[in-house]
């Protein structure tokens, strides 16, 4: 068994004060007994007003918000996902990008955002650069493989399917889901879904509102909500099993019949 946290805050302009909440969430969920702590996506800064500069506040991967996230994440001895706005050179977009950090503040790999959202009158990919596809983002912790995607990409089943292929079996999902009719729904049946089509865990950790749904949530094998966040900052825990996931694949083994592979195009 191994014990997880997704966290939730509003993330807003304010770089500091975003640093200082993401770091009492990694505090929080260490004392709480988690090995694994989930923040948001944009974590370190969020602007959603139309024609933010978004690039002029990224950082590299080592930057401020990076190195204290590392520190945060050594001193609790936790893992920790986390999503922030990362600096390209020559470039006047950034990349929208996960970073993963094991228990000695070591950075053990990148996901940099692949489906922006161009969508429900939005515009992701005004501000930032949609990444190539590239090696998934994966690691192992006590007997489970957890794949990285963010937000956007819960809309394409071929994401969560191809970190199954890369043999994960929990996946984390760092969001900022906008709020809007039908969209918290829209949340909930696709974390859901994208857990049971692949028998896998989900830790799906987003921001809190107005502008977003919250409702931060961890999700079984077998679709069943295990513990949730609510519409508040703060945290939800659960415990995860690889017996589990073992015990639902022997009764439903959709991975093992499937006829079909994913490719990207």
């Amino acid at each position: 068994m191994v014990s997880v946290a997704v966290a939730q805050f509003r993330a807003g302009t304010d770089k500091a004060q975003n640093l200082d909440t993401a770091c009492a969430l990694i505090r929080s969920a260490a004392e709480a007994g988690a090995r694994l702590a989930v923040l948001p996506e944009c974590a370190m800064y969020h602007d959603t007003t139309p024609g933010a500069d978004t690039a002029a506040h990224a950082e590299p991967l080592d930057g401020d918000f990076g190195t204290t996230l590392a520190r945060t994440a050594k001193e609790a001895g936790v893992h920790v996902v986390a999503g922030l706005t990362e600096t390209i050179p020559d470039d006047d977009r950034a990349y929208n990008t996960l970073v993963a950090l094991d228990p000695g503040g070591e950075r053990i790999g990148v996901y940099r955002k692949i489906h922006l959202y161009d969508a429900f009158g939005y515009r992701e990919s005004d501000r930032v650069r949609p990444a190539d596809h590239a090696d998934p983002l994966t690691f192992d912790l006590d007997g489970i493989r957890f794949g990285a995607m963010t937000c956007y990409d819960l809309r394409f089943p071929e994401m969560a399917r191809a970190l199954a292929d890369a043999e994960a079996t929990a996946f984390v999902l760092p969001a900022a889901w906008a709020a809007g009719p039908a969209k918290e729904d829209h949340w909930s049946t696709l974390v859901r879904a994208r857990a049971i089509e692949n028998t896998a865990y989900v830790l799906a950790s987003g921001q809190t509102g107005p502008e977003c749904t919250g409702q931060s949530v961890v999700v079984d094998p077998m679709g069943t909500v295990l513990a949730g966040a609510g519409e508040a900052p703060g945290i939800a825990v659960a415990s995860l099993s690889p017996d589990r996931i073992a015990q639902v694949r022997a009764k439903n083994p959709s991975l093992a019949n499937r006829r079909f592979t994913v490719a990207p195009r």
